[in-house]
């Protein structure tokens, strides 16, 4: 396992000083967040940002968030998916990490996994065409794929091998997912983990506010990185905290705060 950190914990900052900070954290890759992404692109090509990203020794992750819209009119998002295919592939990026949205009232269970599933494929197929994945990622309480059963679902019923999930500490324990179901996750389908902590609140009122750099919370952090570790998962640990008190702050002083704690957590 390696580390990362994602724009969203650097939020209000340009994908430049985003690559600085993480760089200088020590950070071994990064998650580049998509509206950051299409600021810089306005100004710069794919190509500048392959050299920014190898000036910083860096390499990409992940590109995210995308929706994964699957009851709605989704030819907006479809050529979203496809132009951040490209760019993927461009800068040697492996994964498209997306959202779903949710079936509308009423709808038949079984109708709304088969819609999503076909869904899912059409952007898998997309992605593919690029040699790039693309991940789904429960959300905490969401109403239709809150946890990586569900999100399993979807994807043994889209039938594609270009899709996986992630995992995100602070989303699973928002939903309750037991840790015999992270056990349950194929590694082969686990394309990225999100690693944060967050306060000791309810779930049902936890933010994504109430995040915090790892091991300042009640997340139980070793048993969900000794699931990993048991799986063998090795790829990305991101950083991934929104807070409004941690943004107040310099880039390169979130990113150094950031690469310490999760440095504290690993090594314990």
């Amino acid at each position: 396992m390696y580390s990362c950190i994602n724009g969203a914990t650097t939020m209000p900052y340009t994908l430049e000083q985003d690559l600085a900070a993480a760089a200088k954290a020590g950070f071994d890759v990064v998650e580049i967040w998509s509206r950051k992404l299409d600021a810089y692109l306005e100004n710069h090509d794919v190509a500048e940002l392959k050299v920014l990203l190898d000036a910083h020794g860096l390499r990409a992750a992940s590109l995210c968030p995308y929706g994964l819209v699957g009851f709605s009119d989704n030819r907006e998002q479809l050529q979203a998916i496809e132009r951040a295919a490209e760019v993927a592939a461009a800068i040697d990026c492996p994964v498209l990490l997306v959202c779903a949205d949710a079936p509308p009232d009423g709808m038949d269970r079984n109708a709304a996994y088969d819609t999503m599933a076909a869904t899912a494929r059409e952007y898998a197929e997309r992605a593919a065409a690029h040699g790039v994945k693309i991940a789904i990622e429960p959300l905490g309480r969401h109403p239709f794929i809150p946890g990586p059963r569900e999100a399993m679902e979807v994807i043994e019923r889209a039938g594609h091998d270009s899709l996986g999930l992630m995992m995100d500490f602070f989303h699973y324990y928002k939903s309750g997912v037991p840790l015999e179901d992270m056990q349950a996750i194929p590694t082969e389908l686990l394309l990225i983990v999100h690693v944060d902590d967050c306060e000791d609140l309810p779930p049902a009122d936890l933010t994504d506010q109430h995040r915090v750099y790892m091991g300042e919370g009640i997340l139980p952090l070793k048993e969900m990185l000794g699931v990993l570790r048991e799986k063998g998962y090795s790829g990305a640990l991101s950083v991934e905290i929104f807070r409004e008190a941690y943004w107040e702050k310099d880039p390169v002083e979130i990113s150094i705060a950031a690469k310490a704690a999760y440095d504290r957590m690993m090594a314990s």
